[in-house]
């Protein structure tokens, strides 16, 4: 191998020097899709990091990069910066302007570039506050905002390109590449130091886990890149020779994915839950001998164990399942899809099943921002695969399980810190070992479960444990249910407040005759409507124990999404900002 890889971006140069993609990106613009090669990307990279240095940008400066959707600007945008020793601060676009203002003064934000209109009214409206910031440059043409090309035509002097290179010789594998802010639910942001080392060791280690056919297969990418986990994987399809199609929006997904047909892409358990409601919903619409039949198939694969272990007439009837059924729900995702990767969230359990009966393995990871993020991942491998776990620990990363069950790490995908926060971030370190604020256990083959998040579990009035995680989970099976938080702390018993799945609500009532409106808030108010859910939640009961099961619920009128800031960019309820926008249904549950 001639181009070693020990920074960030190094896998540029690496894949340009092993693949030569002549569709190493491509992103939609005005409705086509345009293709960017490995060649062009490199030298894109290289008139960039010039513009940036006749800018006036530093090594050790701080440029913030936001995007509404990823992009191939953004890539290029970061492979350009890295190399001369900038550092990336991607921002999530759906935060208020308050976490704006405060991530750019804390991190002293020199020069932001962003998306769109949208997101330069935001970034306008705070910068005044913020002194450190010289300019706004965007990918969009906007009115009054200076246009990323801009930065092209002042990196056309190649005269500059000798210093790009000295810089880029300078890089040491230790030095900080990115300060990730993680979107907390209480408090200010925390910025995470990562390290080059923290993200090239991760993404070398990780690679051996996922089933890619190097410089061959294709892979969507949806989930955005200021988070770790897609940015990780952008740097593993550099690595791995893959060309990345980026989808428009979560919006536009399904669409994208009969058209790129990708071989991989990475998912969030929301997702996956979303498209398995949708194709059931589909069957529930078929008649006769064609329902039967799909139901069947969901029952058979409902119940798929990996390796082949529900015996020789079991795999007879899946092969007929997948024939008559399964191929038709590949076909609606392009036909090509092998492998999904699922991260930031507990994945239910028979969507594992299902969609492997079908064809389509999801592998199941953990990991954290602090971890760069990959610790654990499954792979189907070699029996490194088990249902409900988030399999075995990657290379060279340590798990260790406290006395008190939390999850420790130890590895060089460990972060170099919080950003100017020494406090935080003694708190969170013991002897190299990481203190991931989750809790787990170890099986004897060392596959890893999570079992809860160690804050979230609570204990009611009568002493007993609560892991809302595992309650949550289990009533989101529910297609009444579209998100659920369960309430409790301190309480003589844990309760719910939920966000109902209006749209199935609607066609169920439909169905059954029931006059329940047509607003979010009628069906909200609705007593058939609460009496039927809350039908839903005693079925999921019967899976725990008397003192956990939830006794009582409210619904809210809203739905939860990531613009109004009830869920996490991952689509993760956030647990503070509910309980808060929520007190009545709180108080209403326990008559405070």
């Amino acid at each position: 191998m001639s181009t070693e890889i020990t920074r960030i971006f190094d896998f540029a140069y690496y894949q340009l020097d092993k693949y030569n993609l002549s569709k190493a990106f491509v992103s939609k613009v005005t409705g086509e899709w345009v293709a960017t090669s490995t060649k062009e990307f490199v030298a894109k990279v290289n008139i960039v990091s010039r513009g940036l240095l006749a800018l006036g940008v530093k090594p050790g400066d701080k440029i913030a990069l936001i995007s509404s959707t990823n992009r191939t600007e953004w890539n290029i945008l970061d492979i350009a910066l890295l190399q001369i020793g900038a550092v990336n601060v991607p921002i999530y676009p759906t935060i208020s302007e308050k976490d704006y203002e405060y991530i750019f003064n804390h991190a002293e934000v020199k020069f932001c570039f962003l998306s769109d209109e949208i997101l330069f009214e935001k970034a306008t409206a705070i910068e005044k506050n913020v002194k450190s910031l010289k300019r706004i440059f965007s990918f969009d043409k906007i009115k009054d905002c200076a246009y990323w090309e801009e930065v092209f035509t002042l990196g056309s002097d190649e005269g500059l390109q000798e210093k790009v290179d000295k810089l880029k010789d300078k890089v040491k594998p230790g030095d900080l590449a990115t300060i990730i802010y993680t979107s907390g639910t209480t408090g200010v942001p925390k910025g995470v130091m990562l390290s080059h080392n923290n993200l090239v060791s991760n993404v070398l280690d990780s690679v051996p886990r996922l089933p890619l056919e190097k410089g061959e297969s294709t892979v969507l990418s949806f989930l955005p890149v200021c988070h770790v986990f897609e940015r990780m994987l952008h740097y593993l399809y550099l690595y791995s020779g893959l060309t990345i199609h980026f989808a428009e929006s979560i919006e536009k997904i399904a669409d994208n994915i009969k058209e790129v047909k990708p071989h991989f892409m990475s998912v969030v358990p929301r997702l996956l839950e979303k498209i398995y409601d949708s194709i059931i919903a589909k069957g529930a619409d078929l008649t006769g001998i064609k329902k039967r039949l799909f139901f069947w198939a969901v029952e058979t694969g409902l119940k798929y164990e990996p390796y082949e272990r529900n015996g020789w007439y079991y795999e007879k009837k899946l092969k007929l399942a997948n024939k008559l059924i399964f191929s038709k729900w590949r076909a609606a995702l392009g036909g090509n899809l092998s492998t999904m990767v699922s991260g930031s969230a507990a994945l239910q359990p028979r969507l594992s099943r299902i969609f492997a009966a079908a064809g389509m393995q999801v592998m199941e990871g953990y990991g954290l921002t602090e971890t760069s993020p990959v610790i654990s991942v499954n792979m189907y491998e070699g029996e490194n695969f088990k249902i409900g776990s988030v399999g075995k620990a990657i290379d060279n990363v340590e798990i260790k399980i406290a006395d008190d069950g939390e999850i420790l790490i130890k590895g060089p995908n460990v972060m170099q810190g919080y950003y100017k926060d020494p406090d935080k971030t003694a708190e969170v370190m013991t002897d190299d070992f990481f203190h991931t604020g989750d809790k787990g256990e170890l099986d004897k083959d060392g596959f890893l479960t999570i079992t809860g998040r160690k804050k979230e579990i609570f204990k009611t009035s009568g002493g007993k444990y609560i892991s809302p995680t595992l309650l949550e989970n289990e009533m989101k099976q529910s297609r009444f249910i579209e998100q659920i938080l369960v309430i409790g702390e301190g309480q003589k018993m844990p309760a719910a407040i939920v966000q109902p799945n209006f749209e199935f609500v609607k066609e169920w009532a439909k169905r059954h005759d029931v006059n329940c409106g047509n607003t979010p808030e009628e069906m909200a108010f609705n007593q058939d409507v609460k009496k039927r859910i809350k039908e839903e939640i005693d079925l999921g009961n019967q899976n725990f124990g008397k003192w956990e099961t939830i006794k009582k619920m409210e619904l809210t009128p809203e739905i939860w999404s990531v613009d109004n800031n009830l869920l996490t960019p991952t689509f993760k309820p956030k647990r503070e900002v509910i309980l808060k926008k929520y007190k009545h249904l709180y108080d209403k549950i326990y008559g405070s």
